[in-house]
């Protein structure tokens, strides 16, 4: 999900905060450096009868006007809460800025703020971005869910020139609204668009689509499981059924992070599938692909372990619970008293952050039908009826699905449908998005240049030809 961690980590890009202050009211500019990424924060204070009030902008994440929970001013010295997110910034101001720290679970960030607006940034193409015109057909469809409120998916079919009707993968994302590019802007990368063109450049067509409720579809992310998706992956198989400029024999899946776990589940029910490729595909149920991504990716963040124990000790019984719970609601409410209960244990750091409005939040998202479902899906349900042939890949510095874990898991679950056509790889130096890597930590995927590893890619193509020649 695989993006998993992704998906919590990136949810800290999307809100992380900041500060405010000066002479006190106005407009404050500053940027933060999150592990390489940067983030435009904009604060804008008021005053009124001596007690002060701030929005926050994140204009890079396009959220605007959020509100903090408490600004207040003692002397020269400024502090912003946002209990809700478990952050506190504290700044001093120094003639025509605010030097500050960002606080948040551990993770500390310099910020200085200014009345200087800061502009966007340029974003520049990567060096494996495709450029027009392409040597091949791109053509943009639109389908329909009929289990779904017959919502309608956009996206892009690409078909090779000069054969008259070649296989076609479907691509299927990884968590969080994502769109058919499978666009990461903190980050700047674009793997689906740079996948599809090296498939479709070497004659294989491809269907890669907005998910519901992000750029030109239809519907919403809010309430949707992986069970959901999966039904939009069955309307893309129905709709290139009907065209007669792809071989509708040749249709497979290409899965990437908790895309990984979906075409298993397709594959599972539909025997028209010819084969699936599993990207950083999960082996194991998601409570424990969380547990081992949090572990894994605070070590290489440095985190001390008796913050990473606790976590993990109060994330096993919460994961436990909800593997067990049929009612959310219910669920919810045991959540918040485990984070209660939890709070009394926890190291001072980290008890001060868990307010209850932290909680209450946690509590939401954790009961969530998409945290719930994943929490106690195990693919092996899907991957030990999968019949057609399985190419599984993981980069060996993948911290969000260990490689080892997975790969084991995915192997035995394939054996148990006596699946004669099993490949599975570990690809030395590749992280979760398949960039070539020094650790495969999170700060390093914006500074990579390079969008998806030439290997991966030839490896996958070879893989695909070899099955239809």
């Amino acid at each position: 999900m695989i993006r998993l961690i992704t998906v919590l980590i990136l949810a800290l890009f999307s809100f992380i905060t900041s500060v405010f202050a000066q002479e006190v009211t106005g407009d404050w500019y500053g940027q933060l450096d999150i592990q390489g990424t940067k983030l435009r924060i904009t604060f804008h204070i008021t005053e009124s009868d001596g007690a002060y009030t701030a929005t926050m902008d994140s204009p890079d994440q396009g959220a605007m006007g959020i509100p903090t929970t408490k600004t207040t001013v003692n002397n020269t010295t400024l502090q912003i809460n946002l209990d809700a997110l478990g952050v506190q910034f504290t700044g001093e101001l120094k003639g025509a800025t605010i030097d500050g720290i960002f606080k948040q679970n551990g993770l500390e960030l310099p910020l200085i703020l200014s009345h200087t607006e800061i502009g966007k940034e340029e974003k520049k193409t990567r060096p494996q971005d495709p450029k027009k015109p392409y040597p091949y057909q791109s053509i943009e469809v639109s389908f329909t869910n009929p289990t779904a409120n017959n919502i309608k998916l956009a996206g892009t079919l690409t078909l090779p020139k000069g054969i008259k009707k070649p296989p076609v993968a479907i691509l299927i994302s990884g968590s969080g609204p994502q769109n058919r590019n499978e666009e990461i802007p903190q980050f700047n990368h674009r793997p689906f668009l740079v996948l599809s063109d090296y498939l479709t450049r070497n004659g294989i067509a491809v269907l890669r689509y907005d998910d519901r409720g992000v750029a030109n579809s239809e519907g919403q992310q809010k309430g949707a499981t992986s069970a959901d998706f999966a039904t939009d992956v069955e309307a893309a198989l129905a709709f290139l059924k009907t065209r007669n400029d792809i071989d509708t024999k040749k249709i497979g899946l290409i899965g990437h992070s908790e895309g990984g776990l979906i075409a298993p589940m397709v594959a599972s029910k539909n025997k028209d599938i010819a084969f699936i490729v599993l990207l950083a595909g999960p082996g194991v149920d998601g409570g424990q692909i969380l547990l081992t991504q949090a572990r894994k990716s605070g070590e290489l963040a440095g985190l001390e372990k008796e913050y990473l124990d606790f976590n993990e000790t109060v994330s096993k019984k919460i994961f436990a619970m909800l593997q067990k719970s049929t009612d959310l609601a219910a669920a919810k409410k045991e959540i918040i008293t485990l984070l209660r209960e939890a709070r009394k244990e926890a190291p001072q750091a980290l008890a001060n952050e868990l307010t209850d409005t932290a909680i209450q939040n946690q509590a939401t998202l954790l009961s969530s039908p998409w945290f719930a479902y994943f929490v106690k899906t195990n693919p092996d349900q899907f991957l030990s009826k999968v019949h057609c042939p399985v190419l599984a890949l993981n980069g060996a510095n993948d911290f969000q699905v260990l490689p080892k874990l997975n790969l084991n898991r995915i192997e035995q679950s394939l054996k148990k449908a006596n699946n004669k056509d099993v490949t599975l790889i570990e690809l030395e130096g590749l992280n979760h998005l398949f960039q070539t890597s020094k650790t495969g930590a999170l700060s390093e995927y914006a500074t990579i240049e390079e969008t998806f590893s030439p290997k991966a890619l030839q490896l996958i193509t070879d893989w695909i030809q070899k099955r239809f020649k």
